[in-house]
């Protein structure tokens, strides 16, 4: 039949006519996948779906690559994935499941000012109980300060919920400046503590509770009469914070001494019964501000501090600004402004 026709003429034209017919045919007898799913026969329905595949234009061959080179496709885009910042307080406490068990670290602020300025040198700080010992002590208004701070945690609970700490924090004043009294140490702070904390994850208001120390601390400038100053508390402190801001109350409760030990009787009517500090994350950058005092004498302090992001390592830029009562126990009961600048190593949280 393919050779009469290829011979032309009617023939030809006929052979035409019936190839576009079949064609059209095997088009229309072609079944459909729902056609196939309903023959009962497995072997003619698997028959019926090699009609189908065999019915349906080939897929285009991929792109291939030169030799070297590979094609990759387009990946479909990924939705960004928010990480919430770590906690400040589980982060500082190592309050974290996976946190060591035991564990040394900074605590309070760790600082050198090289200068701090106050407006008001305290030359005789012999009062109320000497008041009319010893000279003025010819204090440069500019001096270096430094302060060193750790803690280590002895105990905890596996889900580090729970925890048992020692902790230790020294500040010193230093006429570093003062060559015409031999550049002395004009005030050291010694403060011994042992504290357990725990952590109480509870939210309310947009606010997380993470915070609960319950603690005994000394604190003495380690001197003997006239100048010694010295005290022993027992506190509370709580810690809660929202994302980059986090509020730290603390009230504490002063051991009485007998009035024969008591260096400074009257020491509440100046640091009162409790301080409250807010800190606040602005990137690298760390905000914190201290306030306490006693109402009822309308006495108190007040505390600013500024850090940079790091600089080299860990260490920061440190400016530090205080007003008020207490900026050391030989100082309790001064009352002086002063302003400070130099590196630090860790913040308070």
């Amino acid at each position: 039949m393919t050779d009469k026709c290829s011979q032309g003429g009617r023939l030809a034209l006929l052979c035409t006519i019936i190839l576009l017919f079949s064609s059209q045919t095997a088009m229309a007898q072609t079944p459909t996948l729902a056609e196939c799913a309903a023959i009962q026969s497995d072997n003619e329905r698997l028959a019926c779906y090699d009609r189908i595949s065999s019915a349906r234009p080939a897929a285009p061959e991929e792109p291939t690559a030169p030799s070297g080179l590979e094609i990759i496709a387009p990946s479909e885009p990924v939705a960004a994935v928010s990480i919430p910042a770590p906690s400040l307080i589980d982060t500082a406490w190592g309050f974290a499941p996976d946190a060591p068990k035991f564990i040394l670290a900074t605590y309070r602020p760790n600082y050198l000012l090289f200068a701090r300025y106050t407006d008001s040198a305290n030359d005789e700080p012999f009062s109320p109980l000497f008041e009319a010992a010893g000279s003025d002590q010819d204090l440069d208004s500019v001096e270096a300060v430094f302060q060193i701070s750790f803690k280590t945690r002895l105990w905890t609970t596996d889900d580090r919920q729970w925890g048992a700490w020692i902790a230790y924090t020294q500040q010193s004043h230093w006429q570093v400046y003062n060559d015409d009294i031999s550049r002395p140490f004009r005030e050291t702070n010694y403060m011994p503590e042992i504290l357990v904390s725990y952590r109480p994850d509870l939210a309310f208001g947009g606010f997380h509770w993470r915070l609960l120390n319950l603690g005994f601390v000394h604190q003495s400038n380690g001197r003997s009469d006239i100048l010694s100053r010295s005290w022993n508390r027992l506190y509370a402190e709580v810690g809660i914070e929202r994302g980059n801001f986090a509020l730290l109350a603390k009230p504490w409760y002063r051991i009485p001494e007998s009035s024969r030990d008591d260096d400074n009787p009257d020491i509440e009517d100046y640091y009162g019964y409790g301080e409250l500090t807010a800190i606040y994350k602005a990137g690298d950058h760390s905000l914190a501000l201290m306030g306490r005092g006693n109402i009822k004498e309308g006495k108190g302090a007040a505390q600013f501090t500024w850090m940079s992001p790091p600089l080299l390592g860990p260490l920061r830029a440190y400016v530090k600004g205080f007003t008020g009562y207490g900026e050391s126990m030989i100082d309790y009961n001064w009352k002086q402004s002063t302003i400070g600048a130099g590196f630090a190593l860790n913040d308070t949280l």
